[in-house]
């Protein structure tokens, strides 16, 4: 094996293994076992479960899940806003930017308090100046957050990016200096899967290499009312036509070629929105309190949810599923004993995803559901900490867009006041072994 120094970083390259990147100053050591190279986060000369890159992902991350704080798991279970590159409303060193003389890829405070004060690892990334900012952006976070937290890196992720439109709402980001693609209808339209898993391996190439490990896509939901604002980021109306669509944006990102399966070139799917935000009332959108109400016109619930069945969770890849799930803001009007968000319902996640569907992935709410004043349907009487208790009871393993751990320790106190220490322990412990198995 031999070490190469690069800009930033070590590189150790072996013949029998995995190339192993580092940080020199994060107090990581690189550690020798039976001739073969590791990272010990600790900086000990004993190889951990965790750290041991020949054991199975899913043991790996049991173990990790087991060694970690309350206060570790909340920061795990917690999402950031959009970040933006740079951040144009903080501050660099307690100044604004344009006074910092900072580059667009040195961390805002802000940034640097949430990665080390809240333990926060997944970072959902929006407008950046240019792709090699993206790319020295995530060098500078994962060398920051490297020697903390057992070394869990960061998990950097995006909204749809590749639209020819480029200041969609909905897809922010794109700064012209990657590929640019039809919307979601526009791929649809080419009736073909093969097209849409040619463009699922393109955009994760260049999702990698701008330092971005998720994709907070595809949107699975069936376009059954044009009038919906969102109705050109799905893939149409048609169950069949959406399904292996689904199937086939899923294949292209998750799966890495030179492994078949998952490898380092692969980013994780997060398909949305379960079980399906296609069928607001009147054609209105749940991001408004107007639109609150999914209706499912003609008895078409079960409809709805083939995409994400037959689709993102039955690929043709060797990663076998979408990595994780995305429950939409609304509330599915009268299709279970209680009318509230989808995030917040235990039939819909509990009994439906969990259960019946058999999964075992990540699920992650949609931003901002937690705090007063945002999209709480059917859940505004509850205290925040309330909220995050009816979530942990339901299933969720992480809320979009809520970044302090206070937010998490206060609802993960609550289920313990409630249901016991060591339940809650329990509970919270699944979520984490989910997470860093998606990481």
């Amino acid at each position: 094996m031999e070490t190469i120094k690069k800009d930033g970083f070590n590189l150790v390259r072996q013949t029998d293994g995995p190339d192993l990147g580092y940080s020199p100053t994060s107090g990581v050591k690189i550690i020798e076992v039976d001739g073969k190279a590791f990272k010990s986060f600790d900086g000990s000369d004993t190889l951990l479960p965790y750290e041991d890159w020949r054991l199975p992902m899913e043991e790996r991350a049991a173990d990790l899940a087991s060694r970690l704080s309350v206060d570790e798991i909340a920061g795990l279970m917690l999402y950031s806003i959009q970040n933006k590159l740079p951040m144009p409303n903080d501050t660099y060193g307690g100044k604004p930017f344009a006074e910092s003389s900072m580059k667009a890829y040195d961390l805002s405070d802000a940034q640097i308090k949430f990665l080390t004060d809240d333990n926060l690892r997944h970072v959902l990334v929006s407008t950046v100046e240019s792709p090699e900012t993206a790319a020295r952006w995530n060098n500078k976070v994962q060398a920051l957050i490297e020697g903390r937290t057992h070394g869990i890196p960061a998990n950097n992720s995006s909204d749809p990016r590749h639209s020819a439109f480029a200041d969609a709402e909905f897809s922010p980001g794109s700064d012209g200096s990657i590929s640019l693609w039809s919307n979601m209808l526009g791929l649809a339209a080419t009736f073909s899967p093969e097209t849409v898993e040619e463009f699922g391996r393109i955009a994760r190439e260049e999702y990698r290499a701008l330092g971005l490990a998720t994709a907070l896509s595809p949107q699975a939901d069936l376009g059954t009312d044009p009038r919906w604002y969102r109705y050109s980021s799905t893939f149409g109306p048609e169950p069949r036509l959406v399904t292996d669509l689904t199937r086939a944006y899923a294949d292209g990102f998750q799966t890495d070629p030179t492994a078949g399966g998952w490898g380092n070139g692969s980013v994780n799917a997060m398909v949305k929105h379960w079980p399906g935000g296609g069928s607001g009332e009147g054609g209105r959108d749940a991001h408004y309190g107007n639109g609150k109400f999914a209706v499912y016109p003609g008895g078409c619930y079960e409809q709805h949810k083939i995409p994400f069945l037959e689709g993102a969770f039955k690929l043709t890849g060797g990663t076998k599923k979408a990595s994780a799930v995305m429950p939409y803001y609304t509330i599915s009007y009268n299709q279970t004993d209680e009318n509230v968000g989808n995030g917040f319902n235990r039939e819909i996640i509990s009994h439906q995803l969990r259960e019946e569907a058999g999964y075992d992935g990540v699920v992650c709410t949609d931003w901002g559901v937690l705090k007063d004043g945002d999209k709480t349907w059917g859940v505004e009487a509850l205290s925040q900490p309330e909220r995050f208790e009816k979530m942990l009871e339901v299933g969720i393993d992480q809320i979009g867009g809520d970044f302090f751990t206070d937010d998490g320790n206060s609802g993960v106190a609550l289920y313990a006041k409630d249901k016991g220490d060591d339940e809650a322990l329990a509970r919270v412990r699944d979520s984490a072994r989910r997470v860093c198995t998606f990481m």
